[in-house]
């Protein structure tokens, strides 16, 4: 299929305006296809040939102007408007689209639980051709009209207010004329949703999922509810520009690949977010922070939209700064950012140290086509660029930065903007170079390095004076130099932490005032000079406000070894672990000294984000990729008593934080136990000692494990199937099957991940799960043929099934238990030889940089 090039885009956006779409859609037409019609209403600036896209399973008619087209000149996804004369016109086209399994275009879903349909659009990036025709670009901003044909007794979701027309037993829904959009902000969800509905602000406000999963949506709708407003409200009390759409519709849907999707007016979120399990309350925050990332998204890409896409930053760094920061001051989640720190931002700096990294706002030429801008959303622009604006707004000012925001807003309403355009905005509120700042921060790649050096000398003490304290004259006075070394290009405004070990108890710390330095850009070495002896811990970057990686000076890591759970802020504490983390990745920390800190200090820790981040790094990267299979049994032990400990502590706690560190053992502590009978008496007791009861998500997790263990059988997996036959039991299952260590099983997964049977494919959700299952580090004996099979199997199906599964096979199905020279190998020969598609080839690179990655731990812990 082509994909469409910056130069292409920028040859039409110069010829035409477009104005109007009208669009119906006939959702009654069997489980293949829909009817699709569309009309646009668009200007040409002068004679020239364009085109129009749309990927149909039949062209059915297209006129332009009321003249008839050949639909045989539709080649691939585009069909032709050669010598379009200058002036107004009208272009039709009725066709029949096919629904997706895949989550792109309009997905279609049946629930297994209770057999009903479900069907909704995601029209990002250049999916909306599967829905319907269009100039599909996002600076051809139109306002858009549509009908839609359902099922009587579905309910119709849009961009605006969708209602009945005419008799209801004929399923004709109209939904109100939107303010100008672009194109791949369109949505449609249509089934038997079951809603909640409010008012807020004047404006219709609800919530919908599936009818399987209404008693999970009603039990957390006014928690849902309250924060969506709250961050309403905030986002009105600091932006000028009021909500710009007629109703805020949230729903929950099936199968979706995105964590959340910001169509205006009708945000859509992947249904996990309805909790059907027990779960902690940082999980809750998290859910919190993606509802507030997409109502930012309502003034942050829909009502400002960027102009190509390179400036996606634009809209997601914006939105993840938001997100978390209106979180933070609005709702009750006010540590949000202690999450950032320790489960985000590790994102960002992974991705920013690898071979297929790039700016926050890449050059314009490296986004030549949607398929490479695909590729951008990643870390760096999420994660990396939230943490830069959260630098900009601790060197701006947050008056400042608001002004040049609301300055943006209104200059660019309901239309298109650029780097250059948002950067001019913030220059007319503030006196600071923020031009030099964008040039520094935003158009450079890679991972700034702070070091800090310190040294002491004590000076005699003052001669006597007259004082009321005398013994106060007795004590030598001194001073303590930091030489802080700076390895990179930006200029960082830091907080520096000083802490000293509490006298009557070592394993506390006691902070100090903070000191404030700016380090200009280019690097070097800084020098501050500091009265009074030296802290026992000094942490760069303390309040995590910049974007770099941070070591310690020896004496502060001793002694952070002592008493890291003794900083009295979690914040203070993610930076810490962050810095832990990055030096195992960088090879100066052995990955059994991570451990052993974990081991020591985790039992003290009571912030459920640190406690999840701190184990999952060490379950899925320490003992899985750093640590050798011979040391690997010793790590998963570690991991077990840690988290007995951790148990232990949490057992009669009636400290609702601390129930969320207990279920996060318990998930650990299933994950990495080699004792199959202790998990198969959980099984049978439907409980963890002291809790909680193994609901759904722990029973599929702990029959997991089994199964990786050789402890289960495939008809105790088709039992506990149908005991929880819903879609989330169903992944479970393949997941379970995919995980058998015996050879059919290992066969018939991968048969179902690969097959070219179109009627027998995989969505992306039951693909992931299957491939989760399959790979596994007690296996790799069993595993080695599939290895070699890779790259071709997953070349054929990523050209043969699009992005999303690419992505999938890139990431869940890469043989990640193997870390060795041969795995290496094949993959670089796979990239240099295959031609994998470019979303296949970015994970394949991705893995490939995070393979040699862990060689080199595994060869310097070796050494």
């Amino acid at each position: 299929m082509p994909v469409l090039t910056r130069d292409e885009a920028q040859t039409r956006a110069r010829h035409l305006d477009v104005h109007h779409y009208t669009i119906d859609l006939d959702l009654t037409r069997g489980d293949e296809l829909f009817g699709s019609t569309t009309t646009i209403r668009f200007t040409a600036h002068h004679t020239a040939d364009t085109f129009v896209e749309l990927r149909p399973a039949t062209l059915h008619r297209a006129t332009l102007d009321g003249r008839p087209l050949d639909p045989a000149t539709l080649d691939d996804n585009r069909l032709p408007l050669p010598a379009l004369t200058a002036g107004p016109h009208e272009l039709r086209i009725e066709a029949d689209m096919r629904y997706s399994r895949t989550g792109e275009g309009m997905h279609r879903f049946t629930d297994p639980a209770d057999g009903l349909t479900y069907l909704y659009t995601q029209a990002f990036l250049d999916d909306v051709q599967r829905v319907f025709a269009a100039f599909d670009q996002p600076d051809l901003k139109a306002v858009f009209d549509a009908t839609v044909t359902a099922p009587p007794e579905w309910t119709v979701l849009g961009n605006a207010i969708a209602q009945r027309t005419g008799d209801p037993a004929d399923g004709r829904w109209q939904l109100a004329t939107t303010p100008p959009l672009s194109t791949y902000l369109i949505a449609f969800a249509a089934g038997p949703w079951h809603s909640v509905h409010t008012r807020h602000a004047g404006l219709p406000f609800a919530l919908h999922c599936r009818r399987s999963l209404a008693p999970h949506l009603d039990a957390d709708a006014e928690e849902l509810l309250d924060i969506t407003r709250r961050c309403f409200d905030r986002f009105h009390e600091i932006f000028d520009e009021p909500y710009p759409f007629d109703s805020y519709d949230q729903a929950f849907v099936p199968e979706f690949n995105p964590g959340a999707m910001e169509n205006p007016g009708l945000v859509t979120f992947r249904d996990e977010y309805v909790f059907r399990s027990a779960v902690t309350d940082t999980e809750r925050e998290g859910r919190a922070v993606t509802l507030a990332h997409e109502m930012a998204h309502m003034w942050f890409g829909d009502l400002v939209t960027l102009q190509w896409w390179d400036d996606i930053w634009l809209n997601e760094s914006f939105a993840e700064y938001m997100g978390y920061q209106v979180l933070t001051e609005a709702t009750r989640f006010d540590g949000a950012w202690t999450e950032f720190a320790v489960t985000r931002k590790g994102w960002g700096y992974d991705a920013d140290q690898r071979p297929s990294t790039h700016p926050v706002a890449p050059d314009p030429d490296a986004v030549h086509d949607t398929a490479a801008a695909l590729l951008n959303f990643d870390g760096i622009s999420y994660a990396k660029g939230a943490g830069a604006l959260r630098q900009l707004v601790a060197w701006l000012g947050e008056k400042d930065f608001l002004a040049g925001i609301n300055d943006h807003f209104t200059r660019h309403r309901f239309g298109n903007a650029t780097l250059a355009d948002f950067i001019d905005s913030l220059a007319r509120a503030t006196d600071r170079d923020v031009h030099a700042w964008a040039g520094q921060w935003l158009r450079t790649s890679g991972v700034d390095t702070l070091t800090p050096t310190l040294t002491t000398q004590e000076t005699p003490a003052a001669a006597p004076q007259h004082t009321t304290h005398p013994a106060a004259t007795t004590e030598p006075t001194g001073h303590w130099q930091l030489d802080l070394h700076h390895d990179g290009t930006r200029p960082h405004h830091l907080t520096i932490g000083l802490y000293d070990r509490t006298p009557d108890n070592p394993h506390t710390l006691t902070p100090r005032p903070s000191a404030h330095t700016d380090l200009p850009a280019g690097g070097g070495t800084h020098t501050l000079t500091f009265t009074g002896h030296r802290p026992d811990l000094l942490l760069l970057n303390d309040t995590d406000l910049t974007y770099a990686k941070v070591r310690l000076d020896p004496h502060s890591w001793d002694t952070a070894l002592h008493a890291l759970s003794g900083l009295p802020d979690p914040l203070s504490r993610a930076v810490l672990w962050n810095a832990a983390r990055d030096m195992v990745r960088d090879g100066e920390l052995a990955p059994a000294a991570y451990l052993d800190a974990a081991r020591a200090h985790l039992p003290h820790e009571t912030d459920t984000a640190l406690t999840r981040g701190v184990l999952t790094f060490a379950r899925h990267q320490i003992t899985d990729r750093y640590t050798t299979p011979t040391a690997r049994p010793v790590a998963l032990s570690t991991l077990t008593d840690l988290c007995r400990d951790l148990l232990h502590r949490t057992q009669t706690d009636n400290n609702p934080t601390h129930h969320g560190i207990r279920l996060t053992a318990v998930r650990t502590y299933i994950d990495s136990t080699t004792d199959p009978d202790t998990l198969q008496d959980w099984l049978d007791q439907g409980t963890v000692p002291g809790g909680p009861t193994l609901d759904p998500d722990l029973r599929w997790r702990a029959l997991a494990r089994l199964a990786v263990l050789g402890a289960t059988t495939p008809a105790t997996i088709d039992t506990e199937l149908a005991r929880d036959p819903s879609a989330t039991g169903r992944e479970g299952a393949a997941r379970c099957h995919a995980a058998l260590p015996d050879p059919t099983a290992k066969e018939t997964a991968w048969q179902a991940m690969y097959t070219h049977d179109p009627s027998a494919q995989l969505s992306t959700y039951l693909f992931t799960a299957t491939a989760q299952g399959f790979w596994q580090p007690e296996q790799l004996d069993l595993l080695t043929p599939y290895r070699d099979r890779y790259h071709p199997a997953a070349v054929a199906l990523a050209a043969r099934r699009g992005p999303a599964l690419a992505a999938a096979a890139g990431t869940h199905g890469f043989p990640h238990p193997f870390i060795d020279q041969h795995t290496l190998d094949l993959g670089e020969t796979c990239l240099r030889t295959a031609d994998p598609t470019p979303a296949l080839r970015r994970k394949l690179t991705d893995q490939l940089d995070d393979l040699r990655r862990a060689l080199k731990i595994r060869s310097a812990t070796t050494a």
